[in-house]
């Protein structure tokens, strides 16, 4: 008790010395709760920022590929007769890694990249003179509009395919691939970022 009277009163005859110094040090405590108060401000921003994008991705792989599924886009098919020549050409051309092999409007089969190496090349077959429909995939997955992108994905991941038919009361709406899921969720996650920052830049 005597130590503490004695360090009070040493503490204000240094008040009193050093009036600008005691000052200072009020200040600088303002300062600390001040700066203390604006970091635990940042930090429950953060925290409910990370919190919505959380929710908000899971909400992403929740959409339906309708969502995805522009009507109108092009969807290539080939008929079963046409030669693998011809359809490693079309894929090719367009840039894409399979065909859906149609007769009418009867989902037949899918070819693919794979196909094509493991079925025609490796077999030593005649890409000029064998057709589609002896290499294509026969009866493939598929998916309808209202399935998840999340459930899609998982499809594609479990069963280890790249592209995955959409087809609704038995008519092909779409085929869509490992990478366009991939794409529209990493653009999604882009996009989602750049909330965050002005969400934090705006705090």
């Amino acid at each position: 008790m005597k130590s503490l009277r004695q360090f009070s009163a040493v503490a204000v005859a240094l008040a009193a010395l050093c009036p600008a110094a005691f000052a200072a040090t009020q200040e600088q405590v303002l300062e600390n709760i001040t700066l203390l108060i604006f970091y635990g401000f940042c930090a429950f921003v953060l925290a409910v920022a990370a919190a919505t994008y959380f929710y908000r991705s899971q909400d992403r792989r929740r959409t339906p590929l309708s969502k995805l599924v522009v009507e109108g886009d092009a969807v290539h098919t080939v008929g079963p007769d046409t030669t693998v020549a011809a359809c490693v050409r079309k894929m090719s051309d367009e840039k894409i890694g399979a065909l859906v092999v149609m007769d009418g409007e009867k989902l037949l089969g899918i070819f693919t990249e794979r196909d094509a190496l493991n079925k025609v090349l490796a077999a030593l077959r005649d890409p000029a003179t064998t057709r589609v429909s002896e290499v294509m995939s026969k009866d493939p997955y598929c998916v309808s509009p209202s399935t998840t992108v999340g459930e899609a994905m998982a499809v594609i991941t479990q069963r280890r395919f790249r592209h995955l038919p959409v087809v609704q009361d038995g008519r092909l709406k779409a085929v869509v691939s490992s990478g366009d899921l991939t794409r529209w969720l990493v653009n999604d996650r882009i996009d989602e970022m750049h909330d965050l920052a002005a969400l934090v830049a705006g705090s």
